[in-house]
């Protein structure tokens, strides 16, 4: 390994290759819980593609693998080490590297910061969409590396639909350029969304190509409490069959409202089962609309309906939902002695037909396996987050914690969903993405696996 080490400090300049043992265990995992993960041979930080291919050239030469890493934000275990890797930390390729207002793109290097890009061109006039709740720390690499979602996915999207093309260093050390940057196109195969979500297992992404929209107009939010989470997933229902658009719509149960209220105190009523938080943006219509959409929760049974009075309360509100992790991360902590809690955080989505049957099966699967479950997510796409609680210092208790898991994983795919909606597969989830895409799915997965990376260079052990 110290050769490693000098023949990476021979192709990266001053600073960029990290062995303190304390900065090497801050690079193991992810904020995935009770997921394995290594200790890295060392830590490189490259500022540009060419220092990035530097890396992998001298890491295949030494057949030692490579594990790129953003900010770890992430919560599938995607970004989690292994003993004896190269840990490819892309945080230093920060730059903006172009706006471009009239073409509405822009070009940026993987390690800026969600909210960086979203101030930059927010100076401009325009939107970079996609607002992961760890929007003001994770990077657009790691969003388009697991294809991220957010809160306002209900209306605009996942990552996925705003990457025109990347730029992607390979296992081979070639640069690879996928994509476009013109408002049409549709030559060749499409890889630019092969690597999306790619999780770091088929190449290492160097630059991003990001789409952009005009400004949001006026916004208006409203919170909507009810006396179950089934009632909540119903009026969901209602919104969508209805043919309403709001641009936010987001579920918070009881137990997240109550851990919120411990951790920062707004005043959130926690006797009710389930919030809605829902925001509209049609400018001009947006009050009308906000008030249909108050129609409708009440007619699925809400105990109180009431809008925000101002942009201020709007954005409190706004930020108690972006509390929810944290929120639970205090609650875990707290729940158990010595700060032994833990949080499996599964991600399942389902039909939005769906969703009061699956927040009434976790219900039940808590009650069965009795932990406390709390469940936040994205109502408006199906998409939910049980936050399984365990001690991590009882065996039993993560043993139920992961049957828990299972059971949700179980109760989600055969409602017609998927394993994950936006945190990626990672560690976490590879035994459910085998069952989910079956067999002819998982030997396509390998076998274009191993046609970008032979070797298995790149991030090993992650997806499939």
């Amino acid at each position: 390994m110290a050769d490693l080490v000098t023949r990476l400090s021979a192709v990266l300049p001053d600073g960029a290759v990290l062995t303190d043992p304390d900065l090497l265990r801050v690079h193991q995992r992810d904020e995935a819980d009770l997921v394995p993960y290594g200790m890295p041979a060392v830590v490189v930080r490259p500022r540009s593609t060419a220092e990035v291919v530097a890396v992998v050239k001298v890491a295949a030469e030494a057949g030692v693998p490579v594990v790129p890493q953003g900010a770890r934000t992430g919560l599938a275990g995607a970004a989690n080490a292994i003993d004896g890797a190269v840990v490819l930390s892309t945080v230093a390729m920060d730059r903006i590297v172009e706006i471009d207002p009239v073409n509405r793109y822009a070009v940026v290097q993987p390690g800026v910061v969600n909210a960086a890009l979203a101030a930059a061109v927010a100076a401009e006039g325009l939107r970079y969409p996609p607002d992961p709740g760890s929007w003001e720390s994770s990077t657009i690499g790691g969003n388009v590396a697991t294809n991220a979602g957010g809160m306002c996915c209900v209306k605009y999207g996942v990552t996925a639909e705003y990457v025109l093309g990347l730029e992607v260093v390979l296992a081979s050390g070639e640069v690879l350029r996928t994509g476009r940057r013109t408002a049409k196109g549709v030559a060749g195969y499409d890889l630019t969304k092969l690597f999306v979500g790619s999780e770091g297992t088929l190449g290492v992404i160097t630059e991003v190509v990001v789409g952009l929209r005009p400004a949001a107009d006026t916004s208006l939010t409203l919170i909507a409490l009810f006396p179950t989470t089934a009632a909540a997933g119903a009026a969901v229902a209602a919104i969508s069959s209805g043919g309403f658009a709001p641009s936010l719509l987001e579920l918070l149960d009881q137990t997240h409202l109550k851990a919120i209220e411990a951790l920062r105190p707004m005043g959130l009523r926690t006797d009710a089962r389930a919030l809605l938080l829902a925001a509209v943006d049609t400018g001009s219509r947006a009050a009308q609309d906000l008030a249909e959409l108050e129609a409708v929760c009440a007619a699925a049974g809400a105990l109180e309906v009431f809008a925000a009075t101002d942009e201020v309360e709007a954005a409190e509100l706004l930020r108690a939902r972006r509390l929810a992790h944290p929120a639970m991360e205090k609650f875990a902590a707290d729940t158990y002695p010595e700060g032994s809690g833990g949080i499996i955080v599964d991600d399942i989505a389902v039909p939005r037909t769906a969703l009061a049957a699956m927040l009434d099966g976790i219900e039940k699967i808590a009650a069965e396996y009795a932990l406390p479950i709390g469940v936040v997510g994205h109502a408006g796409d199906g998409n939910l987050h049980p936050n399984i609680v365990v001690d991590r210092l009882d065996p039993d208790s993560v043993a139920r914690g992961r049957g828990a898991f299972d059971e949700i994983m179980r109760l989600g795919l055969g409602l017609g969903g998927t394993c994950t909606g936006e945190h990626g597969v990672g560690l976490l989830k590879k035994d459910w993405l085998a069952q989910e895409i079956g067999p002819v799915g998982i030997a396509v997965h390998r076998a274009i696996k191993a046609a970008l990376d032979p070797t298995g260079l790149l991030n090993p052990g992650k997806v499939v």
